[in-house]
């Protein structure tokens, strides 16, 4: 076999080795840009993302309804049950409803999730466990957007920061 043959054998060789042994991690951390920090009733899109062709942002069409109590806990919550904004998206409108109780969050439940067609329901279905487990784990708002959920996990984020806004003693 002429050299050069078998260089490129010994590095397709090579190639496929590390190819099969690559591993992907069990949880995919998000790159710079991806993570949506939603504070004091702002919202921002994440700076690398960009928005797609004829897209448009997520914007709140009502305010948030509460039912908490009155006296706030520790971490500076009130006790309750709160009712995010409805944010309209180009794929359906997105409110939650967040628990809090001893100043923590202790649930947050989606009263709309697009729904328009098949989907967008199977979009909001995979996604709303996802979102709901993060709020969860950070207790706030600033939760990772969803690929492939981009607008569903922005509105999600600013209804979930109404709610929280609302509850702040």
């Amino acid at each position: 076999m002429p050299r050069r043959g078998a260089a490129a054998l010994l590095l397709t060789t090579a190639a496929l080795a590390l190819l099969l042994s690559f591993k992907t991690p069990a949880e995919v951390t998000p790159t710079a840009g991806t993570q949506i920090a939603v504070a004091d009733g702002a919202s921002s899109t994440p700076a690398a993302t960009a928005t797609p062709t004829g897209a448009t942002t997520p914007e709140a069409t009502a305010a948030p309804g509460t039912t908490a109590a009155p006296v706030a806990a520790a971490g500076g919550l009130v006790d309750g049950t709160i009712d995010g904004t409805a944010v309209a998206t180009r794929w359906g409108t997105v409110q939650v409803q967040v628990t809090i109780s001893g100043g923590a969050i202790t649930d947050v439940t989606a009263l709309q999730l697009p729904s328009g067609d098949h989907h967008s329901a199977d979009i909001s279905s995979r996604v709303e466990p996802v979102l709901r487990s993060s709020a969860l784990a950070v207790q706030s708002a600033e939760i990772d957007v969803v690929s492939g959920a981009t607008y569903t996990s922005i509105a999600y984020a600013q209804s979930l920061q109404a709610a929280l806004d609302a509850a702040r003693a």
